[in-house]
């Protein structure tokens, strides 16, 4: 497995950010977008990632190449719900199915708790088994389940969110 490093996403680092996440569209496996993003679509986003609350880190290997992201994001926005986050995950099309999900997703739960997250969730697509699976490997439960509430190419898409109390 590769060595990988992880480091605070830079405004330029946003055009390899959209291009990782259009690339996830088609699929339907993944976003609730069906038709790409721009850049300035994504700059508020962007801006509510800080590297002391709400990280959002670049994933590279040994060789500098971008394998993916992942972010932590608020949930729901008010204050009291500052303990929990929702994270996502996303890799370069050349890197998926070689694990490093797995690597990031470790990774990114170690760190978790010094950005005072006490809480993470995962809002997963049903029909996506291979990223349930995968937070089901770490511990994460089904803490919502949201049937046929999205529409992809007229296929009602049921949402799971599965969550991990991690401190």
């Amino acid at each position: 497995m590769s060595d990988l490093r992880y480091r605070n996403a830079t405004l330029n680092d946003l055009p390899k950010i959209v291009d990782i996440y259009n690339s996830t569209i088609a699929t339907r496996m993944v976003t609730a977008d069906t038709d790409p993003v721009s850049i300035e679509d994504k700059r508020q986003w962007f801006d509510e990632h800080s590297n002391d609350f709400r990280p959002l880190w670049m994933v590279e290997n040994e060789r500098n190449e971008v394998v993916g992201w992942v972010s932590f994001q608020s949930f729901y926005g008010r204050p009291a719900y500052n303990g929990t986050a929702e994270i996502s995950i996303y890799l370069d099309e050349n890197f998926r199915g070689n694990g490093f999900g797995k690597q990031i997703l470790n990774y990114s739960l170690q760190q978790a708790s010094t950005f005072g997250i006490k809480d993470v969730l995962a809002f997963i697509f049903a029909h996506n088994q291979p990223s349930l699976k995968l937070f089901e490997k770490f511990g994460f439960e089904v803490w919502g389940n949201f049937p046929n509430i999205a529409v992809l190419d007229n296929i009602e898409r049921t949402l799971i969110i599965l969550g991990k109390r991690i401190v």
